[in-house]
């Protein structure tokens, strides 16, 4: 069954960091723009960050939203089968459930065209 994996969340006092890691499960990533999304309640499913998928490989290039911009960073392991999200400086307005998803050979992470999606990750902040 083809799947991705979150791990890593948890409670963070505002400032600090968190890294979190989305595994591929039954497919490689080298085929997928990877993306980090996160969804508060009662608000829709954002994207956080995304790898593209640009001329043939998936390591192009890198986009983040505005609110996140110079704080988090996301990179991608090949050996893993992994793309994670590093988390710094985090404020109150960034707790959501994270979610990661892949979009097949696509150059943005729309959400509505991602293919797989893990089953979500709690990330708190909170003093």
């Amino acid at each position: 069954q083809l799947h991705f994996v979150e791990s890593g969340g948890g409670l963070v006092q505002p400032g600090g960091s968190l890294r979190l890691t989305c595994t591929a499960s039954g497919f490689t990533l080298d085929d997928y723009a990877v993306g980090w999304f996160r969804q508060a309640p009662g608000k829709g499913r954002d994207e956080v960050s995304c790898i593209n998928y640009i001329h043939g490989h998936s390591d192009g290039k890198i986009d983040y939203a505005d609110s996140v911009k110079g704080r988090f960073t996301i990179s991608r392991d090949n050996t893993k089968n992994t793309v994670s999200l590093q988390l710094n400086s985090l404020k109150p307005e960034d707790a959501a459930v994270y979610y990661c998803g892949g979009v097949w050979r696509a150059a943005t992470c729309v959400t509505t065209d991602v293919d797989y999606w893990g089953q979500g990750i709690q990330v708190t902040v909170s003093s």
